[in-house]
């Protein structure tokens, strides 16, 4: 006898297909994520039949103001991708055998639920199959019989697999033999001022993430490009699909000297940064606020050592380095070369600062070029100059204390060739 649900009872369902999701391992953590599916499982069932805009969502979801443009920013086509991938994610995993499927087809933001139906098996003494519906699936409690010659190849099978576990079973023990003994041989990598400076970032069993700039542009490299300018630029596309060179082979030092810690670290772009990744993560972020504009949705990030272009005169618009409290000797501001003259010189500032979530460090590598930006990851990841950083800032308790570092990096044919401490202030 079919068992019949009624809407209520079946929106019940959903809903606690969504709590389930919401509180599975792939969604543990993003809290944007989990606010994105709940709202659009609520528009789901109360309204099936109304589409969704990009508009309302950055609206009522993400706090955007109403003169929202869709085209000038991306945030909930970035989240809501981002969410495809995580609900793909939760069913070829924990939710495997899940009954309702949850989905967001691409090009809309509708989401949308799917019920499996059970598959055919034998239930009858006689060997004979009979389907079993989907309307039965759900209450309907059916008792399966096995026929006798079945049984003889369950049997086999059953040996078969004892067998195949008990060679699988010796062969993981000989290397795990094999593997703790090179383990006892083998001679620790990382050691010395390296380790010590690095340690806020390598002390968890969580990798830091590494955050590049990528600056949003206009115009084509055929034509010209500038820096996207929000109150000229507000209804011509966008390109952010650009990085400087320095930030390139900064995260190739970078990968090194974390390769020498037996750690990996991921990368993503700034343009796909969000706040939860400020609360769940050590952050490296790879470029100055200019470009990497991540940097700016983060309060208090830098407090001594500021970027700032400059308003006036003969470098009107360059980008400098402003000293919030000169000490004897050094000067209010530090910029690069000038942008008419070969790049002989820049300056960047080398920061750790307290992340926003609890135990989380926040390192910031910025130039204000992007050799020097090159040269500021470089710097710290060499044992000679961070041994003299960490002469200015000593640890405490086996951990580097959070600081602020001025670095001059001398530049010659477009590669950085030395550096070297201008100030540090501890936070």
């Amino acid at each position: 006898m079919a068992v019949r649900h009624s809407f209520a009872a079946r929106q019940e369902r959903f809903s606690q297909q969504i709590d389930k999701i919401i509180k599975s391992h792939s969604l543990r953590g993003s809290e944007s994520l989990c606010r994105l599916l709940q709202y659009l499982a609520k528009q789901a069932l109360i309204r099936p039949d109304a589409p969704l805009k990009e508009y309302q969502i950055a609206t009522e979801v993400y706090g955007r103001p109403p003169d929202f443009d869709p085209q000038t920013d991306s945030t909930v086509r970035v989240q809501a991708g981002r969410l495809r991938l995580k609900l793909a994610e939760y069913y070829a995993a924990e939710g495997a055998a899940d009954l309702i499927v949850v989905k967001i087809p691409k090009g809309s933001y509708h989401l949308t639920f799917e019920e499996r139906s059970l598959q055919p098996k034998p239930i009858d003494s006689g060997g004979q199959l009979r389907t079993v519906p989907a309307s039965e699936a759900h209450g309907t409690l059916v008792e399966e019989v096995v026929p006798a010659r079945w049984r003889v190849s369950l049997v086999l099978l059953l040996l078969a697999l004892i067998a195949s576990l008990i060679g699988l079973g010796s062969v993981w023990w000989n290397r795990r033999v094999q593997s703790s003994t090179t383990a006892k041989l083998a001679v620790p990598r990382a050691a010395g001022p390296l380790a010590d400076f690095w340690r806020p970032f390598t002390s968890g069993t969580d990798a830091p993430w590494v955050i590049f700039s990528n600056a949003a542009f206009v115009g084509r490299p055929e034509t010209g490009m500038r820096y996207y300018n929000s109150r000229q630029d507000s209804k011509v596309a966008v390109y952010d699909h650009y990085t400087g060179v320095g930030e390139v082979l900064a995260i190739h030092a970078l990968d090194d000297a974390f390769g020498t810690f037996g750690r990996k670290i991921p990368v993503k772009r700034g343009s796909l940064f969000t706040l939860d990744d400020v609360k769940n993560n050590n952050l490296i972020f790879v470029g100055s606020p200019s470009e990497n504009l991540s940097l700016l949705d983060i309060p208090n990030m830098m407090e001594e050592f500021v970027f700032q272009r400059v308003a006036s005169g003969k470098r009107r618009g360059d980008l400098s380095i402003l000293n919030k409290h000169p000490k004897p000797g050094e000067a209010n501001a530090y910029l690069a070369s000038p942008s008419d003259a070969p790049l002989t010189e820049d300056y960047a500032v080398i920061g750790l600062v307290p992340g926003i979530g609890f135990g989380r460090y926040v390192m910031i590598l910025a130039g204000t070029t992007t050799f020097g930006t090159q040269g500021a990851a470089e710097f710290v990841c060499r044992q000679d100059s961070v041994e003299k950083l960490l002469h200015e800032v000593p640890d405490s308790a086996g951990s580097t204390k959070p600081f602020e570092a001025l670095v001059r990096v001398k530049i010659a044919r477009g590669v950085p060739v030395e550096s070297e401490l201008v100030a540090v202030r501890r936070r």
